[in-house]
């Protein structure tokens, strides 16, 4: 059974929706003093599900990068006064990450920007 052209076109217009979706969020992200990657790393400090935050490793896993490069660029963001590395409360030998007060006001407003360009291009999820 082959694919008809219908099938081909809605996938080159998804495709090119989500790369004109990256490619405004990395306008979004410089527009607000940050890296695309930095953007990244915000939104998986934040999006994690414990609340203690990620360790450097699952911040790896979330943006596809060697322990190194996500180590690199965790390094970089607390130079910036966007993260803060923090022992674990419960197991010392975890360093775990938390938004600092100008990181969390910065990933919000990108969050709100985002959200709204979602549901623009109507592929958001249902809001609360």
């Amino acid at each position: 059974m082959g694919l008809t052209d219908d099938v081909y076109a809605q996938l080159l217009q998804l495709r090119t929706e989500l790369r004109r979706f990256e490619r405004w969020s990395t306008e979004q992200a410089q527009s607000a003093g940050l890296t695309p990657m930095q953007h990244q790393l915000l939104l998986a400090v934040r999006g994690h599900a414990d609340r203690r935050g990620p360790t450097i490793g699952e911040v790896a896993e979330y943006l596809l990068l060697q322990h190194h490069s996500a180590g690199e660029l965790t390094t970089r963001a607390e130079s910036a006064g966007l993260v803060r590395r923090v022992r674990d409360s419960s197991d010392h030998r975890l360093i775990r990450l938390v938004l600092t007060d100008v990181g969390r006001d910065r990933l919000e407003a990108l969050t709100s920007m985002h959200l709204e360009e979602l549901q623009r291009l109507t592929i958001a999820p249902e809001l609360p």
